[in-house]
């Protein structure tokens, strides 16, 4: 009799175990499944490749956001101003890992100028690259610059263009 209820006691202990350990693999393996289906980049093609829908949309892509700056036009000359003088600021204070913002109250322009790489010699003068921000309204650029100065001067804007990332 011992051994009868000794029996029936371990069965039901492991059935009893047993099926929450399965339904928590379940619950795993399902939410794996799901990460691996519905993760990376491809999300909306995946999910319209299982219902039926347009596949012609390109995923991936780069595209400008809706009100920025064709990468052919430069800003205004006004706007450029400041941005110029932001350079020249923050490339006279010389610091590593320095943004300097700048504004037009005029327009509503604005933005920030961020040097990018090391000093070096060009033409016997100190010049530097740099990234400037340009934001108005719903319009936003990215412009790349060079500025250069001679011993003892003062930083010059050389050159500001559309950033072309490359």
């Amino acid at each position: 009799m011992i051994g009868v209820a000794t029996r029936q006691l371990r069965s039901r202990c492991y059935n009893g175990a047993l099926r929450p350990r399965l339904w928590r693999l379940f619950g795993a393996g399902t939410a794996l499944a799901l990460a691996v289906l519905l993760g990376g980049c491809s999300v909306s093609y995946q999910l319209d490749s299982l219902f039926g829908g347009d596949k012609s949309d390109a995923t991936g892509s780069i595209t400008p956001p809706p009100g920025s700056r064709s990468a052919e036009a430069l800003p205004p000359d006004a706007d450029l101003a400041y941005a110029r003088a932001a350079a020249s600021e923050v490339l006279s204070r010389g610091a590593k890992d320095a943004s300097v913002p700048w504004e037009n109250p005029a327009t509503g322009a604005r933005g920030t100028v961020t040097p990018i790489a090391s000093a070096y010699i060009q033409d016997g003068k100190t010049c530097r690259d740099f990234l400037a921000s340009y934001v108005q309204g719903n319009s936003q650029a990215w412009l790349q610059g060079e500025a250069c100065k001679p011993d003892n001067g003062t930083w010059q804007v050389r050159s500001l263009r559309p950033w072309k990332n490359s």
